[in-house]
């Protein structure tokens, strides 16, 4: 299914300062989004599009992830509408999967870039397919009986085709993170380099929490190459005066207590604990005023927001007696008072969420597809009329004019589903997506 994947590699190069392990990075990620999942041991995948508005847009939210990234000693990172796509491009260097569309991206990169398709990369060369586009030309029947499944599996999940399942990273109850240095750090003041990453582990854990941090530990193990006296490390304890999430303020305290610390022998890691935290309180970004919840009263909070965003914008809802699904529900401005209206009992379970239009579906033996083949569990209830709306508001034979069997139907991927079938519509007959239940 489409979305905005965000795929992120550390870096594998042995003269590296530091090395950051995938799980201290999707720690870090978590403060983003809670769809984070580790992909075959060698990148961390986010979902990021249920976050875009939080962080104020999308161009905002990709500048602090990349940013913050290569903080964190990333060594690539790519991005794509899927996350097998926005890995396959992590593989071969390629950072953006929305420059074109996606299959003119994903048809030109080599096989070894998916790897249940890296799998079959002898036989496929033998057939004479070097990219993914042309496994793609090849006869599907043909492809499905001769690999195993989850080569058509994970090319339609690259392109958007069929929905991907992956194990979500859990956010852990307390922060601990380990950082390996590539060298011997000699004085107290070079743990800083390594420390900041740490830091910004922390603050993403910190910031997925909604929690603030009072105290926090960062020890140093010695090398082993060190003097029996020297012991094997130490530890410094910081403490604020008040819960902060803060990289740059906790980084200054850190710098300034080390900055009196003397390393009794040389260290080859080291290790950030978050000792005390508590929440912290989130800035409110509601459009309704603090005041509503202190016991002012509703109308007047009502023209606050009128006069701020003109009286057309705000608007209540209004049940209208109308059998249609789509005609149910009016909305009328705040300050016109609701006219009485005898409602109709629906005996028929109604929808959640309806579609601004009816979605056709395939067919298969004249039962409904939609990511699959649906199982109907509840109908047909019959629902004719609308020849009073003259304005045109629904498809129809005449201005308004409806004539549907609606169903309750299940996908084994989208859930509960209201889909219709129009009667005596001539060529317009067939089965329509309608809505979908919470």
């Amino acid at each position: 299914m489409i979305g905005i994947w965000a795929a992120l590699s550390p870096s594998k190069n042995p003269d590296s300062c530091t090395a950051i392990d995938l799980q201290g990075l999707a720690i870090w990620a978590l403060q983003f989004t809670p769809r984070v999942a580790m992909a075959e041991g060698e990148a961390v995948l986010l979902e990021i599009g249920a976050s875009v508005r939080l962080f104020g847009g999308l161009e905002n939210l990709r500048l602090r992830i990349e940013g913050e990234a290569t903080e964190l000693g990333i060594d690539a990172i790519s991005w794509a509408p899927t996350g097998t796509a926005a890995l396959a491009l992590l593989r071969c260097r390629e950072g953006d999967g929305f420059a074109r569309p996606l299959p003119s991206i994903l048809d030109k990169l080599p096989l070894e870039t998916i790897t249940a398709v890296a799998r079959h990369q002898g036989t496929l060369h033998r057939l004479g397919s070097r990219t993914l586009g042309d496994v793609r030309k090849l006869p599907r029947g043909g492809l499905g009986r001769r690999f195993d499944k989850q080569l058509l599996t994970a090319l339609d999940q690259a392109y958007g085709l069929r929905p991907e399942v992956y194990e979500w990273v859990p956010l852990p109850e307390t922060f601990s993170a380990r950082l390996e240095f590539q060298f011997r750090v000699e004085h107290a003041a070079a743990l800083m380099f390594g420390a900041r990453r740490l830091l910004l582990q922390m603050s993403g854990w910190l910031a997925a929490r909604h929690m603030g941090v009072t105290a926090f530990t960062l020890r140093w193990c010695h090398d082993a190459m060190r003097a029996k006296t020297a012991g094997t490390g130490g530890e410094l304890t910081v403490r604020t005066a008040e819960a902060t999430q803060s990289v740059e303020h906790l980084g200054r305290l850190l710098t300034e207590h080390l900055a009196k610390v003397e390393l009794l022998a040389p260290a080859g890691d080291i290790e950030l604990l978050a000792t005390e935290t508590i929440p912290i309180t989130q800035e409110s970004k509601s459009l309704l005023p603090d005041t509503i919840r202190q016991g002012e009263a509703t109308a007047l909070v009502l023209e606050r927001i009128q006069a701020r965003l003109g009286k057309e914008r705000v608007v209540r809802p209004r049940l209208v007696e109308d059998h249609r699904p789509e005609c149910i529900q009016q909305w009328l401005p705040a300050e016109q008072p609701l006219p009485r209206a005898s409602v109709i009992d629906h005996h028929f379970p109604l929808p959640g969420w309806l579609l601004a239009e009816p979605l056709r579906l395939a067919e298969r033996d004249n039962r409904p597809m939609y990511q699959g083949q649906l199982q109907i569990l509840l109908g047909p209830d019959r629902v004719e009329g609308g020849w009073w709306d003259r304005q045109g508001k629904v498809e129809g034979a005449a201005p308004g004019t409806v004539q549907r069997d609606y169903f309750v139907a299940l996908s084994h991927h989208a859930g509960l589903l209201l889909v219709f079938q129009r009667r005596l519509a001539g060529d317009e007959t067939g089965w329509f997506l309608h809505g979908q239940y919470a």
